[in-house]
Parts: structure tokens; sequence; C-alpha cells
């Protein structure tokens, strides 16, 4: 049997919060690291989420990339696709969203799509076709400071215009609330000459729901992750899930507990406040390493001096937005945050060799990082942390626990609990 929905993501950790979702709702999911080719082969799944590391290249490489991924999944047996991005709409003027969206609607010969990245559970919505975080606009949010990629703009058909050569048009509230049937007929009725996506409103989960069993027959869905919850039924009303699915337990390998942040958003710099008074816990100043200056054997050296038995240590470039400025005015932003990402990269090997087997990863970038320098390939999905973020296990070479988080996901005291939980399971009687 082969699989039945195919997956994009433009980063890490939303492929893990989007694979999660679908295991949650019933669907077998198994996530592949970067572009499957011809070698890899399909695993035993209703569904493949391929992780891409998308979202900050330039758009005719995300673009690339995302055509391959989507060619592989159709193989596979994929009847309809999903392209995840991030519940806040990271993007630039240029892309990646809109100019990957048109890509996969020409490819796939759509006449239409949607758009939407609303996930109420961790307070994004959707309402007049604005994005809204925790009830503030977008624009007045900790997003307008985004290192790589600042939103400025909560109007997101304003937004994707700018990106993507299709119409856009809004579909709001009023009429997702009159259900499913009234969401078909506005798709019905669009220009079937022009090719058009459709800016969804969402403010909570049954609106969601409504917009998937509008969109069960459509060849691509884009969105953020919450807005897959509903795809299942679609499947299971189709009798095309597998009827059983093996109940694979989570084993968490011996070893030690580290967290590696590079990471600047808000939410994980009260994370990172909140933790370093809990754990041993080292900055690596982000300076250093534009400076050339030994921080992997500086770092190494104090790993050696704080390694605890039972509990985790925190290793962090994180830093406030006057001082991510202050270095982008130095460098460009974009090289700036390579060069981090890549020192943290070239840490977690290290420190794997030092006996840790547990990795709690903070930002979409340093995740996708740290899982290329640790060559995994692909990953199978363990229990809800907070919202949005799973433990995860590897499925290559030395097995490796590791939860992936997005910037701004998790709870204040997300770290910790994270590595309680995890410690909590490997001392759970078998």
């Amino acid at each position: 049997m082969s699989i039945v929905l195919g997956c994009i993501a433009d980063d890490l950790t939303g492929a893990t919060d989007l694979a999660m979702i679908l295991m949650r709702e019933g669907m077998k999911t198994v996530q592949i690291i970067d572009v499957p080719d011809e070698m890899t082969s399909i695993p035993e799944a209703d569904a493949v989420v391929v992780a891409l590391k998308s979202r900050t290249i330039p758009a005719t490489e995300a673009v690339e990339q995302s055509l391959a991924a989507c060619e592989w999944l159709l193989k596979a047996g994929a009847k309809q696709i999903f392209f995840k991005y991030c519940s806040t709409f990271d993007s630039t003027d240029d892309g990646n969203i809109g100019p990957v969206t048109d890509a996969l609607m020409d490819y796939l010969k759509c006449p239409y799509t949607i758009a939407c990245p609303s996930f109420p559970e961790n307070g994004r919505t959707v309402y007049k076709g604005h994005l809204f975080v925790n009830g503030t606009l977008l624009s007045e949010s900790s997003l307008r400071n985004h290192p790589l990629t600042p939103m400025t703009d909560s109007n997101l058909n304003r937004v994707l215009s700018k990106q993507s050569a299709s119409q856009i048009s809004n579909i709001y509230v009023e009429s997702i609330e009159l259900g499913t049937d009234k969401i078909r007929n506005i798709f019905d009725n669009h220009d079937p000459g022009q090719k058009t996506i459709f800016v969804m409103d969402g403010l909570n989960d049954d609106h969601l729901k409504s917009i998937d069993s509008a969109c069960k027959d459509l060849k691509l869905i884009t969105g953020g992750s919450a807005v897959a919850m509903g795809l299942p039924d679609n499947f299971r009303a189709k009798e095309l899930l597998r009827t059983s699915h093996p109940d694979n337990p989570f084993d968490v390998p011996k070893g030690r507990t580290v967290i590696l942040s590079g990471s600047c958003s808000e939410a994980t710099l009260e994370q990172i406040d909140y933790a370093k008074s809990r754990m041993p816990a080292l900055k690596i100043n982000p300076q250093d390493i534009l400076d050339d200056k030994p921080v992997l054997a500086q770092t190494l050296d104090w790993v050696s001096k704080n390694m605890v038995e039972d509990g985790p240590i925190l290793i962090y470039t994180s830093a406030p937005p006057t001082e991510v400025k202050a270095l982008q005015n130095k460098k460009d932003r974009v090289a700036v945050g390579s060069l981090i990402e890549e020192t943290l990269g070239q840490l977690a090997p290290a420190l794997q060799e030092s006996g840790f087997t547990r990795f709690i990863v903070a930002g979409g970038e340093t995740s996708g990082a740290v899982i290329h320098s640790l060559a995994i390939q692909a990953l199978e999905i363990g229990p809800q942390i907070d919202p949005g973020v799973p433990w995860t296990l590897s499925h290559s070479g030395q097995p490796l626990a590791l939860a992936l988080k997005s910037g701004n996901f998790g709870a204040q005291d997300f770290f910790p609990k994270a590595a309680a939980q995890i410690h909590a399971m490997s001392t759970k009687p078998s």
C-alpha cells in the first residue's frame, strides 16, 4: 500500500510539528530529511513529510527543491500534496511561500489552492485576512524583529501578492462559519482562467476542519501544520488509511542531555532566562564566531567541566534584537546566521562523541544545521512536549533523541520540562 499524503515542509521544526499532528489524528507518518532520491526507500506509512531547509534560501533554489520533493512523493503514491510553512508566515518580499506555491500549482495543474497559517492552539489566528499572534497583529509582535525574515505586515493578501503571480483572494470567517458547502461554493465559482490562492480566515480548530473538508479533492493545500488536522478524516472517509498501525515504543537512548539554542525569538530568549538559573549554561558570544575565535574548543572545554550525570546543560548563541542588529550592521544578515548555525552544527557531533544522545534544539535553522551535522536521514515522531513540539528519534546510526523546537514555540519552562520528560521516559520500567 503506497502513501496517500505527501508533505513538503520548508524547515525541520515545522516538519516535526506537522508529522506530530498527523500522527495524533491517526495517520501513520514518517519524516525524511532533505529531498529523497531514487535510493530512498518508500516507508510503510500513510504520509511522508519531507523536511527541507528552504525557508531562507534563494527562491529559485526553494522552488527546485520543493518540486523535486513533490515529484518523489507523487511517485510514492501521494494523492494530495501539503506545502507546510510557518504559522507566522515567515517570508520576504521575494519569497519563498509565493514562488513555491505557484510552482507547485503549475506542476500539479491546480487552478486554485488555499493559504492558511492559522494555528489556534499556539495563538496564531487569521481574521479578515490578517495574521495575529496571541491576539496581537503579526506586525506588532516580536516577529517584526526576526533576524532573517522580519514580518512587518499582517495583511496576508498584501504579503502574498508581492511574492506570487497568482490572484490572491480572501475567504473571511463569515463564510467559513457557514461550513464546508459554502467554502466549496466559493471555490467552484472562482474564475477558472485565473490561477488563484485563497487566503483563509481561521480562528479555531472547527474552522480548520471545515476548510480541510472543503479541500478534500484539491491536489495541493498550503498552510501551517494545524491546517492538516482534518486531512486524515478525509482519507479515512475514502477508506485509504491503514486500518492498524503497529505500536512502536519510543526507545529513549541512554546518555546525557544538551540544549542548543540559536533562535533569537522572544519566546526562546524567555526560555533561556528561565533555564539558565536551573542548569549549567554557557553563552557563546556570536561576535567571537565572526572573529574566528576558537569557540568550539573553548565550548568543549567548558562542557567537560560542567557535565551533569542526570541533568541537562544549556549552550546558546541566542541574543536580543539590539545585539543581533549590531552584528548584522557589520556583516550580511544571512552570512551572520549561517556562521552561527554552522558553529552549533559542528558542536553537535563533538557532543555526541562525549556521550550526549539527547538533543533539545531551538530554532528552525539551528535544528537543520544540527540534523545535517549528525547525518540523520529520517525521524520517528514521539510524544508531545508542548503544542507543536514532539520528541523524535533518529533512524540512522547511533540512536539519538531530538526535540526540535521552532523559535516561537513552547512555554517559558520548555527546556527543563523537555529534559525532565526524556529523563522520566528513560527511567520508566519496560
